[in-house]
C-alpha cells in the first residue's frame, strides 16, 4: 500500500534538491554536492512516476464522472477507457513500489573486481584469467569502462590475482552479485590423461570510493616500494616502480607494480585501498567485517561455491537461484545479461517479500 503522505515528503525533497544543486556555493563542498545529486536522482524517478500516478488517477475521476451522466454509446466508450486507466495504474503503482524498496547505498557506484586463484593450484590461476576476460566483455557489452588495475601473472599465463575497475552507472548493481567462489570443472591444460579436475576462483566486489568519502591520514600508512617482478620471480624493471601501502590501523595491504611509473602505482594502491576501507566501513555499519568478507569469498574452497562452470556439459549453474544455462561458451564470451538479470529479480523479490512481511 502506497503512502501519500511519505510521497508528498519525498516530492518536497525533490524540489528543494533542484533549488539546492541551482546554488553555485553548493560545488564548493564536493562530498554534499556527489550527495545532492546523487539523492536528486534516486528521487527524480519516484517522484516522476508518483506524479504518472496522480494524473492516472485525475483522468480515471474525470471519466468516471462523465461515464455517470453519459449516453449509453458514450458510457461504453468511457467505461472501456476507465478499464484500461485502472490497467495502467495498477503497473504504476507496481513500479512504484519497486523504486521504493531500500537501495543499495553504492549504487551507480564504479567497482573495483578483485579475482584470485583459490583452490587447484595453476588451474585455479588459469581459470581466474578466464573470469576476469568474461567480465572485460560483459562490461564492453554493457558499455562500461575497464581498467586494469594490478595483475600478478602466474608461471603459465594465468593470474595469482588481477583487479579491475569497472566504470558505469549500472556497475555496482550488476556486478556486486559476482563476489563469491566460482567453482570450474574441465581438463587442465596439465593434464595428460584427459580427466577433469575440479578448482575454484574467487572474486571481491569493491565499491569505488572518492578521495573525500575516505580520508586517509598519512600518519597511518607505511609505504614501501620495491622493482617489479613477473612471473617467476624475475625482475622486469630496472627501477624501484612497484609500490606496497600497508595501513597499519587496519592491516590493509595492496601492491602494485603495473605502470613504470612509482607515482601511478601509488594513486593506483590509493584507490584500492580507499576502496577496501570504504567496503570495511559499511560492513562494519551493517554486521561484522570478516563475516560479510567470508560470505563474498569464503575459503575459496570448492565446495564454497555461488557458480559452477562445467566446460563438458558447455553448463553454467548458478547456485543461489538454481538457474542452469547450457551456453558456458557463449557466457564466457561476455554474455552475462541472462544470469545477472535473474539475480537482479530473485534480488528485487528478496526485497519485496521482507517489505511485506514488515
Amino acid at each position: 500500500m502506497l503512502d501519500d503522505n511519505r510521497l508528498e515528503r519525498f516530492e518536497s525533497e525533490y524540489e528543494r534538491s533542484i533549488v539546492e544543486m541551482a546554488d553555485p556555493k553548493l560545488f564548493q563542498d564536493q562530498r554534499r554536492a556527489r550527495e545532492v545529486a546523487r539523492r536528486h536522482k534516486e528521487l527524480e524517478a519516484i517522484v516522476s512516476k508518483y506524479r504518472q500516478i496522480k494524473a492516472a488517477e485525475e483522468d480515471l475521476e474525470a471519466a468516471s464522472e462523465l461515464a455517470r451522466g453519459a449516453e449509453p454509446a458514450e458510457k461504453e466508450f468511457l467505461i472501456a477507457e476507465s478499464e484500461g486507466i485502472e490497467t495502467r495504474l495498477e503497473q504504476l503503482r507496481g513500479e512504484l513500489e519497486v523504486l521504493l524498496l531500500p537501495r543499495d547505498p553504492n549504487d551507480g557506484r564504479n567497482v573495483i573486481l578483485e579475482i584470485r586463484g583459490a583452490e587447484g593450484g595453476e588451474e585455479a590461476n588459469l581459470f581466474a584469467k578466464v573470469l576476469a576476460e568474461m567480465y572485460q566483455r560483459f562490461a564492453e557489452r554493457m558499455g562500461w569502462k575497464v581498467e586494469i588495475l594490478s595483475s600478478d601473472p602466474s608461471d603459465m599465463g594465468g593470474y595469482n590475482s588481477i583487479s579491475l575497475l569497472v566504470k558505469g552507472e549500472d556497475a555496482w548493481r550488476r556486478l556486486k552479485h559476482e563476489a563469491g567462489p566460482h567453482r570450474v570443472q574441465r581438463v587442465p591444460v596439465t593434464e595428460t590423461q584427459g580427466r577433469v579436475h575440479t578448482s575454484s576462483a574467487t572474486v571481491t566486489a569493491l565499491p569505488e570510493a572518492d578521495e573525500v568519502e575516505v580520508e586517509i591520514d598519512p600518519s597511518d600508512l607505511r609505504i614501501d616500494v620495491y622493482r617489479s617482478t613477473g612471473p617467476g620471480g624475475q625482475s622486469v624493471n630496472t627501477t624501484d616502480s612497484a609500490v606496497r601501502i600497508t595501513h597499519i590501523p587496519s592491516g590493509i595491504v595492496v601492491a602494485m607494480q603495473d605502470e613504470k611509473s612509482q607515482i601511478q602505482n601509488r594513486a593506483k594502491a590509493l584507490q584500492v585501498l580507499r576502496a577496501r576501507l570504504l567496503k570495511a566501513e559499511q560492513d562494519r555499519v551493517s554486521e561484522e567485517m570478516s563475516k560479510t568478507r567470508r560470505s563474498q569469498i569464503g575459503g575459496g574452497g570448492r565446495s564454497e561455491k555461488i557458480r559452477t562452470y562445467n566446460f563438458k556439459e558447455n553448463r553454467v549453474t548458478d547456485h543461489r537461484i538454481r538457474l542452469t544455462l547450457y551456453r558456458l561458451d557463449q557466457i564466457l564470451m561476455g554474455d552475462l545479461d541472462e544470469i545477472s538479470d535473474a539475480l537482479l529479480l530473485d534480488e528485487r523479490s528478496r526485497l519485496l517479500l521482507g517489505d511485506a512481511e514488515e
